[in-house]
């Protein structure tokens, strides 16, 4: 069936160092119905259960407390809040992902985040001591109207945390693929400071976390006189440092992109001109991004396979390439695959040592291509000149 296409451009805005799209898809069409379930991902499972447990010391969490998450998706992170016996409650607004939290005896609005929910929320739950979200910042087209619920649902001394995927790794390792529809903004910590200082928070804290590629941990205050770490101090200066707000820094990023995407482009075709087969692993939002820029498409990768059974039987978009369930990889022995969720790479590869073990080769596309095999294959088959090689 026709598939629908929209626009994918990213600008900088000199004024409040956002780095956005300038197309947006209404988050209706995004997010109604959505295929992402953390849970399948071991890598966000054991990241989740270690925030838990932060959080949980860092402010004396117990039963007498309250913990919201926005865009809590299948329960993954408030599941460790519940054992611990803290009342919790989850928003999410796609209807499938809310109905298997549901399942799984996680409290879960199935509602979008905002204003209009802020009445219902202290009427049914009452007002947090803690909100968390984790990769929603990027997500929200109305920011600053998010940022204000978030205020209005916390207690007077209520903490919010954040994490969400940082510019500066974007930047700096050339993740281009994490630019896609579902992430409006790409933000540096200068410009959510200045987001929740007009939301009436406090940034106070901030630490760098390694998931995703790269992210930020941020904690925003609603009471009055807290003084920021200096942790936010010392990553303030150095987004100046480098540039971070400044067009110029950008721009060199989008040099950066067109080599990538060159490189790997060249890399995939010419192991299929050898005659080697292609797969890949993975179904995540951010291969769409990268195959689609490197117009790579079913004729050059047979298939891919993912952990998700709501992903497989289903073709990625624009590309066309077949989802199959990851049995498929030994059932069917491609030469090459190509890891399109770079950022859980080691995941996969322990997943499938067998792969390796028989032969088959693995390929990183980010940040510079280069080619995984297994301990003592020969490096013949792979000498391409575009890709480097290394031992998995």
């Amino acid at each position: 069936q026709p598939e629908q296409c929209f626009p994918l451009r990213v600008a900088y805005c000199e004024h409040c160092h956002l780095v956005q799209l300038l197309d947006r898809v209404p988050p209706e069409e995004l997010f109604t119905e959505y295929l992402y379930f953390s849970s399948y991902s071991d890598t966000v499972l054991r990241h989740a259960a270690q925030m838990a447990r932060q959080l949980i010391q860092r402010f004396g969490l117990g039963p007498s407390h309250r913990v919201v998450e926005v865009a809590s998706n299948d329960g993954y992170l408030l599941q460790y809040f519940q054992r611990a016996g803290i009342p919790v409650l989850g928003v999410e607004p796609a209807k499938n992902i809310a109905a298997y939290a549901l399942q799984r005896g996680i409290p879960t609005l199935n509602a979008f985040f905002g204003p209009p929910l802020v009445p219902q929320l202290l009427a049914e739950f009452g007002a947090a001591d803690l909100l968390i979200g984790n990769n929603v910042l990027a997500h929200v087209p109305e920011i600053n109207g998010f940022l204000s619920a978030v205020r209005d649902c916390l207690k007077p001394d209520g903490w919010a945390v954040f994490e969400f995927p940082y510019v500066v790794d974007l930047v700096e390792h050339c993740e281009f693929d994490t630019i896609y529809h579902e992430h409006v903004f790409y933000y540096s910590l200068s410009a959510v400071e200045r987001l929740a200082r007009r939301a009436g928070l406090t940034l106070a804290d901030v630490s760098h976390q390694s998931l995703h590629g790269g992210s930020l941990r941020i904690f925003l205050s609603r009471a009055p006189g807290v003084q920021p770490t200096e942790a936010v101090s010392y990553m303030l200066e150095r987004e100046q440092r480098l540039g971070v707000t400044s067009a110029g820094y950008y721009q060199r990023f989008a040099a950066a992109v067109e080599r990538v995407r060159s490189q790997l482009r060249s890399l995939l075709m010419e192991l299929k001109a050898k005659g080697h087969r292609l797969a890949a692993y993975g179904a995540p939002a951010k291969g769409n991004t990268l195959l689609n820029v490197c117009q790579i498409d079913n004729r050059t990768i047979e298939f891919t396979v993912d952990r998700n059974p709501f992903k497989q039987g289903k073709l990625l978009p624009g590309s066309r390439i077949p989802v199959l369930a990851p049995e498929a990889l030994l059932e069917s022995m491609p030469d090459f695959v190509l890891i399109l969720p770079w950022n859980i790479a080691q995941e996969i590869i322990e997943q499938q040592k067998e792969y390796l073990r028989r032969g088959g080769q693995f390929i990183l596309p980010i940040p510079t291509p280069r080619i995984i095999r297994g301990p003592g294959q020969s490096t013949a088959a792979v000498r391409t000149g575009v890709g480097e090689s290394e031992d998995a």
